[in-house]
């Protein structure tokens, strides 16, 4: 028997809180949190507690959904949970594991569920499937694209990765494509040697030149080569602590 999905709820109104939290300790989930706001969930999440899901009401105090999903420190499958349909493509723009209307039903959930399990299913599969008798030290060098081929960069070289227009780009001096098809692909292959910046930039420590700070608790960061960076307020905890600033 497969091990209860982890899941986190943030729901600013107490009686809906309640329901969802009952409707999936009986489909068979652990509830690990239950909040009332986004900042809450941020804060929660720096703590690196496990968890393989949020639930979280779209239109809540401090930061909305929305807001919170997008200042994630590490990926985590989100659910929005709202009682306005209109939100459903903005929901899914921030890709979204789903979408559930208010009342929640117990089918409507149930269907949501098998699609998590099936999620981390495949999560664990993969990460199994790499494992090795020995697994090397992550690179010092890392592939990019060259016209039909690839070269090698060196890390040392470069100040961050970015994921946009469905690829990861590295900035190494200038903007280079590598063969990595996800931000998590990055930043297993690299480990240790980058930081989360948000849930699309991975930043190299070393090349931090300087901090200040930002907005609602984020950080502004300035890289070798002058480039000047926003970091969630999610990721900004882990940034300070890998820079000895915590």
């Amino acid at each position: 028997m497969s091990a209860p999905l982890r899941v986190l709820l943030a729901e600013d109104e107490p009686f809906n809180l309640r329901r969802l939290g009952r409707l999936l300790r009986e489909a068979g989930c652990e509830v690990v949190a239950e909040l009332e706001d986004g900042p809450s969930v941020l804060a929660w999440l720096a703590r690196d507690e496990a968890v393989d899901a949020l639930f979280l009401d779209i239109q809540m105090p401090g930061l909305t959904g929305m807001d919170v999903a997008v200042d994630l420190p590490r990926p985590v499958p989100v659910v929005f949970v709202t009682a306005y349909a209109e939100h459903a493509v903005r929901a899914f723009e921030q890709a979204a594991t789903d979408y559930l209307l208010k009342p929640v039903t117990a089918e409507r959930l149930a269907a949501t569920l098998q699609r998590l399990r099936a999620k981390a299913e495949t999560v664990v599969e993969t990460a199994a499937g790499r494992e090795g008798p020995a697994r090397p030290p992550a690179p010092l060098r890392f592939p990019v694209r060259a016209g039909d081929g690839v070269v090698l960069v060196d890390l040392a070289r470069t100040t961050h990765f970015l994921f946009e227009d469905d690829a990861v780009w590295a900035f190494a001096g200038e903007r280079l494509r590598t063969t990595w098809k996800t931000l998590a692909e990055a930043e297993q292959a690299l480990g240790a040697r980058v930081v989360r910046g948000h849930r699309h930039l991975l930043i190299r420590p070393e090349a931090v030149v300087g901090v200040r700070a930002g907005d609602s608790g984020r950080l502004q960061v300035r890289l070798a080569g002058g480039a000047e960076l926003e970091v969630s307020r999610g990721a900004a905890p882990g940034l300070k602590a890998r820079l000895g600033l915590a």
